[in-house]
Parts: C-alpha cells; sequence; structure tokens
C-alpha cells in the first residue's frame, strides 16, 4: 500500500468496543506496540472489522505531538507511547522527528525548528509520541 501518510502500521485488531455511533478499535503491531483509533460503526462493518483480523493504521505526521517530560499532565489523546529520537530531518520551518518505541515501531512527527529547540531534542534522547485516536485511518488488505 503506498499512502501520503507518513506512519503506517500493520498489525492485528486486538479489542473493538462498539458504540452506538463510533467504535474504539486497538491495533497491536508485531512488536507489541498499540495504536487506538476511533471510527464510525459503518467503518466497522464495511472493512469486516473483527479481533485477530489484519488491519493498517495511517497517521499523518503533523497530527504527531512530542513531549519530552510529561510529569503530571493529563492530555485527551488516547495514543501516548515512549522511545528514543532515533532520527531528525530538518528543514527551513520544520523538523521531522523518527522516534523509535520499545516495540520497533517508528512513529513521524513533523514539528517545529523551534520546538526542536525548546524540546532540546536529539538523537537518542528519550520523547513520548502522542495522537488522538481521531486521528487514526484504518484500513484492510484488499
Amino acid at each position: 500500500m503506498k499512502a501520503s501518510a507518513r506512519n503506517l502500521f500493520s498489525g492485528k485488531v486486538t479489542a473493538i468496543r462498539p458504540g452506538a455511533i463510533n467504535a474504539e478499535v486497538e491495533l497491536t503491531t508485531a512488536g507489541g506496540d498499540k495504536i487506538t483509533a476511533i471510527v464510525t460503526q459503518t467503518s466497522v462493518q464495511t472493512l469486516e472489522l473483527a479481533v485477530g483480523k489484519e488491519a493498517i493504521a495511517l497517521i499523518k505526521a503533523p497530527w504527531v505531538m512530542l513531549l519530552t517530560e510529561d510529569g503530571d499532565i493529563k492530555l485527551s489523546a488516547r495514543n501516548r507511547a515512549s522511545g528514543k529520537v532515533s532520527k531528525l530531518v530538518k528543514g527551513a520551518v520544520n523538523t521531522e522527528v523518527a522516534v523509535t518505541l520499545a516495540g520497533g515501531s517508528t512513529v513521524y512527527a513533523i514539528i517545529t525548528n523551534d520546538a526542536v529547540l525548546e524540546l532540546g531534542l536529539a538523537e537518542g534522547r528519550d520523547a513520548t509520541v502522542l495522537f488522538k485516536a481521531s486521528h487514526v485511518i484504518l484500513g484492510v488488505p484488499a
């Protein structure tokens, strides 16, 4: 599959929590990294999502936020995972930051160059990635 979303994760559906309109779907990668998506019940049916089924999660890099010191901060973003900065690619205004998670998945974020400086980001530095479950797009192999 080719897509413009920088973050593309393959895995298996490990949980589905249905609701009146939307469902919460959990996808687990082969390395154990978990991604939670909020999709419509219609999407669950159309994609024929079920526990154990292979699926793909896509998240655009600008939708990913980064923290370096999370302390006591509580946020509404359902997806929160820690890892290490594995790559920084600086542009004129923004930097692409790659964070490798414990399970081996790499999450990409696009943030401003000023934010890179403010967070003190560098290769090898601990960082936490955050993204909303409603920003995750699910797909299934055709």
